[in-house]
């Protein structure tokens, strides 16, 4: 049970009182309020918790498969400049990682330079795509992440880190350049990135072991700042990120 709902349900004991049957009555037409929106409220950490301690520890979940892929929705005008729906899809770029499975990227959009707005731009994302964006560019993408690894885990036979990042590279252009190998998963790129977590938990290290944990529904403003990232949990993580490029001072 959670201290909030521990302490919520501790004030709502039952005091003493000589009132009578008009008072009860009086708490009951209250209860029916407010306080019950509280103590379903409470209902729901407890409930919540339980449903989160009950997730499977199977060291076998590899990605988010089980759950529908993010949708996509792309707008823009028609010949006689009304707004329209262009696309409502998956993104044409979806990337698995076989060096580290459960490792996808979904490429959403980007833009280099200053958009022109016409509304009848095709889908960068039909071009390719890449690790991050020139100055004054911009790469929205969806990152699932694994789940913690368990103790003993190895990557498929035949994995090392330069086999990794390389696949990394191939398949998000350049992206493998931007990690560190004396200390795997730190890098550093010359963009400002926001970062949401949509679904799951997250650690987020920066130099010296300094660390943050990050739950559903938190932001993070990357400044251009060498760090990595770490699921601590043993289901995966997906995080939104939105890329400016910019340059170093």
């Amino acid at each position: 049970m959670s201290k909030f709902s521990w302490r919520w349900l501790s004030r709502q004991k039952p005091k003493p009182s000589n009132a009578g049957s008009l008072n009860a009555a009086q708490g009951t037409e209250r209860f029916a309020g407010s306080d019950r929106r509280q103590l379903l409220q409470a209902l729901s950490v407890i409930v919540g918790g339980g449903a989160l301690a009950a997730l499977p520890q199977s060291s076998d979940a590899k990605d988010a498969s089980e759950l529908p892929s993010p949708k996509r929705v792309v707008t823009g005008r028609d010949e006689a400049g009304k707004s329209v729906f262009k696309s409502f899809d998956v993104t044409s770029k979806v990337v698995e990682i076989d060096a580290n499975p459960g490792l996808t990227f979904y490429e959403l959009y980007m833009t280099e330079g200053v958009p022109q707005l016409t509304g009848l731009e095709a889908d960068p994302m039909l071009q390719g795509t890449k690790a991050f964006p020139g100055p004054g560019g911009t790469m929205f993408r969806l990152i699932s992440y694994p789940p913690r690894r368990p103790e003993g885990w190895k990557p498929p036979p035949g994995v090392t880190m330069e086999s990794g990042l390389r696949e990394l590279s191939d398949k998000v252009p350049g992206m493998g350049d931007h990690f560190e190998r004396d200390a795997p998963g730190m890098h550093t790129s010359d963009t400002i990135d926001y970062g949401v977590v949509v679904r799951g938990e997250m650690t987020l290290e920066l130099d010296d072991g300094q660390k943050v944990h990050l739950r559903q529904g938190d932001c993070v403003v990357q400044n251009g700042t060498r760090h990595r990232w770490r699921n601590p949990l043993p289901e995966p993580c997906l995080m939104a990120f939105i890329s400016i490029g910019g340059k170093r001072g």
